[in-house]
């Protein structure tokens, strides 16, 4: 016996008389071709778009290259015409050199290499006189610094209270002549590592002698480069004497 099965029927979304048909082909979209531009007629070119001027290209890139190899070589040439470093810095080697090697005659001091007062060349001292007293064991990096500053305001304000008016040192030259008569101090901290801290007398002999060279060196510097202080000599010696004295302690304990 077969089973009957009830179909609902089918109702269609157009209006009444419509065909669906025809209704189907009104709402279709039809496809619109896509944009081609429109070539010239007098072109023959396969690549329309890809045509352009090779002589303005080429001077462009020659003029563009001209002026990037001209700023180069201008930029070239200041470089060259600018100064050394150091020489910005106001650090001189030779300079320096020159005026360590003036003090390390113990007679004679050459006071016309001082004229210049500069504080590189203390700096260098200081930092040499801190190196070898690390190598003995001693880290004094601040009080060795702290000493040399009071040293010099204490020499500079001696100095001028004696001149009275007619003292004309200033504190950067001060500075400068008691930093580079600390050479002496700095090759006595040098050869102390090579003496037996057993031998006290030889240790206490070795320094009277480099205090005595820095006394003096710096004494006949002080005279040279400062007016008014050829009269008391023997105080500014006795002065720097104590300055030089305090170092030379500090190397030998």
């Amino acid at each position: 016996m077969a089973k009957e099965f009830t179909v609902p029927p089918v109702v269609f979304p157009y209006g009444s008389g419509v065909n669906p048909s025809v209704g189907n082909i009104n709402q279709r979209r039809v496809p619109t071709a896509p944009f081609q531009p429109s070539r010239p007629p007098s072109s023959s070119s396969a690549l329309p778009f890809m045509s352009f001027d090779m002589g303005s290209a080429t001077s462009s890139s020659v003029s563009l290259g001209g002026s990037i190899s001209s700023s180069a070589a201008t930029g070239s040439a200041s470089f060259e015409d600018e100064e050394p470093l150091l020489d910005e810095l106001g650090i001189h080697p030779d300079q320096i050199w020159y005026k360590t090697r003036s003090i390390l005659n113990p007679l004679r001091v050459n006071s016309t290499a001082h004229k210049d007062s500069d504080l590189s060349g203390p700096i260098f001292l200081y930092l040499s006189l801190c190196l070898f007293q690390l190598l003995a064991g001693k880290i004094q990096f601040g009080v060795i610094l702290g000493w040399i500053v009071v040293s010099s305001i204490f020499l500079y304000v001696v100095f001028n209270m004696l001149a009275g008016r007619n003292g004309n040192l200033d504190l950067h030259t001060c500075t400068s002549v008691v930093g580079y008569c600390m050479l002496p101090v700095v090759i006595f901290s040098a050869a102390s590592l090579f003496i037996p801290q057993g031998t006290s007398v030889a240790r206490y002999a070795v320094a009277g002698v480099f205090v005595v060279w820095a006394t003096r060196a710096c004494t006949n510097l002080m005279v040279a480069l400062a007016d008014g202080g050829e009269e008391h000599r023997g105080l500014i010696s006795y002065a720097c004497f104590l300055i030089y004295t305090l170092f030379s302690l500090l190397v030998i304990f």
